[in-house]
């Protein structure tokens, strides 16, 4: 068996396991967070998410989780695919050659120098401002959390490029037809940067890391009970904030204030359609065209 069939082998088994486990665990979880981070066992006061591992509830400890799972079929079937990717891993890494050049994509220290990144935007952009745009972007992050608390994503729209925010608004919509809040309180940015800085196209594209701390649960919106998460708990989590903005536009004075509710093309007071054009002028204002629009918001695992 040469290498190629190898690759392919091990990806249809990886992407076998992966379906098992989606099927098996489904009905185990459900999303929440600004942008459906978070993750809640019910009845549960820790969560689950990307930096860690399982919570207590699916420990060892319960006893019997292990028994249900390998007397299952599903269980059984998705440990056998387990072992043969290992086998099959092995000869490979016995096999293939090895790489000494890292794949910056994952390496966090291959990232850009906020003195770097600065020093390429003021290239052709005189007036851009690290203070300013990492001041607004901690505003934003705190209103996204707030509106998200509120049900009320139109607020946003000024901010997110069109595919974000309708992603945003669907999600937000879930948890409206479940009658249900997810409620982010006590909300404190610990800390944010410039992480990186690249031109795509004829995007220029921004990237901040952002640490936060808040309270993040999930009550029912009749009666204010909470039915997943624990208000007395605050989380702390990483995120990355990436901006977008045509290339050649440059920064104004005054419209890195979060609050800023004028049209940024002809100046009237902001009303701001479904698709993103203001009512006034015309103009489409969430493509970058004018300033910088989130169009990316993911949690870091790092």
């Amino acid at each position: 068996m040469n290498l190629k069939t190898n690759d392919k082998l091990i990806k249809l088994l990886v992407l076998l396991v992966i379906a098992s486990t989606f099927i098996i665990f489904l009905s185990g979880f459900s999303f929440a967070d600004v942008g459906s981070f978070e993750s809640y066992d019910s009845g549960s006061s820790s969560s689950w998410d990307s930096d860690s591992s399982w919570d207590s509830d699916y420990s060892s400890s319960s006893g019997g989780s292990s028994f249900i799972f390998f007397s299952s079929p599903g269980g059984i079937i998705l440990f056998i695919i387990i072992i043969i990717i290992i086998a099959v891993s092995n000869n490979n890494r016995n096999n293939r050659p090895h790489s000494s050049i890292p794949n910056p994509n994952l390496n966090p220290t291959a990232r850009k120098s906020e003195d770097q990144i600065v020093s390429e935007i003021q290239a052709h952009d005189e007036l851009f401002n690290k203070d300013d745009i990492i001041a607004w972007s901690k505003d934003l992050f705190v209103r996204l959390q707030q509106a998200w608390t509120k049900r009320d994503w139109s607020e946003i729209r000024v901010f997110e490029t069109n595919a974000l925010f309708e992603q945003h608004k669907n999600q937000l919509q879930g948890y409206i037809d479940n009658n249900t809040i997810n409620v982010m309180d006590r909300i404190c940015v610990n800390y944010a940067n410039l992480y990186d800085y690249r031109i795509s196209g004829d995007k220029e594209l921004l990237t901040i890391k952002l640490n936060s701390r808040m309270q993040d649960y999930i009550i029912d919106a009749t009666t204010k009970q909470v039915i997943k998460g624990d208000k007395n708990i605050e989380r702390t989590n990483s995120y990355f904030l990436t901006f977008e903005r045509k290339m050649g536009v440059k920064t104004k004075p005054g419209t890195t204030a979060v609050n800023t509710t004028n049209c940024p093309n002809c100046g009237a007071p902001t009303q701001i359609t479904s698709a993103g054009k203001c009512e006034y002028c015309g103009s489409i204002i969430t493509t970058g065209e004018y300033n910088w629009c989130l169009s990316n918001l993911e949690r870091a695992s790092y």
